[in-house]
């Protein structure tokens, strides 16, 4: 024991140390606050807690009111019954109706597909000769001032409508990258139920509600250091 207690070990023990300069940090480490994130992420970051901070006006603020989960997904698998065609479909279309008609065959006249209806001037058209019969908007449009009139409008024209999550969601449904609005103005009988118990839902939840959401004012949430 004498001899152990004054000889160091061949292996001396050094606790690591994780300051500057120092031993390198474990690789399991969260390093998310060291990391100079890109300009746009910095900027969306910094605008969410702006938005969170002040006083947000009401036509803004009705923006904050989405879907739950699974009234989104009811939507979505609707919308999804109805995808317009894509590029590469509609050239495949027309080049077989381009062949057929260069060997002088008969060119059956389909029925008109019933699609989702999709750009902004186009669905504004919609709503005011009240063709549409649900307006779907997304909730992160920028700038904000290309919808913030819609809801109103629909109001107006007594059109039900709703506001979901995600513009690139909208988008996908429509073969873009984002859509600002969707709006669908037909669909097969056997999805009429479904679209009208999801329009008598979406009136109740939003266009009812008029009188409220037009008072309630968003943001004003303060930090915990404030």
């Amino acid at each position: 024991k004498d001899w152990k207690s004054q000889h160091s070990h061949l292996f001396e023990k050094a606790p690591k140390d994780y300051g500057i300069g120092r031993d390198v940090l474990p690789r399991k480490r969260d390093l998310s606050r060291y990391v100079k994130w890109p300009r746009y992420v910095r900027i969306q970051r910094q605008r969410a807690i702006l938005r969170q901070r002040l006083k947000v006006p009401p036509a803004l603020n009705q923006f904050t009111k989405t879907l739950d989960k699974n009234q989104a997904t009811n939507v979505f698998s609707l919308l999804s019954r109805y995808r317009p065609e894509s590029p590469a479909d509609k050239k495949a279309r027309l080049l077989a109706q381009a062949s057929a008609e260069a060997k002088d065959q008969d060119v059956k006249q389909k029925a008109k597909p019933k699609y989702v209806k999709f750009g902004l001037n186009h669905i504004t058209k919609l709503v005011e000769s009240k063709k549409a019969q649900l307006v779907i908007i997304a909730h992160d449009v920028e700038p904000v001032e290309l919808v913030c009139w819609l809801p109103a409008l629909c109001r107006k024209e007594d059109v039900p409508y709703c506001i979901v999550k995600g513009k690139a969601r909208l988008g996908q449904i429509v073969h873009k990258k984002t859509a600002t609005a969707l709006a669908v103005t037909d669909v097969s009988k056997e999805d009429l139920p479904k679209l009208q118990q999801l329009t008598q839902n979406f009136k109740a939840m939003y266009n009812d509600q008029a009188a409220t959401d037009r008072r309630r004012w968003g943001g004003g949430i303060m930090g915990h250091k404030a």
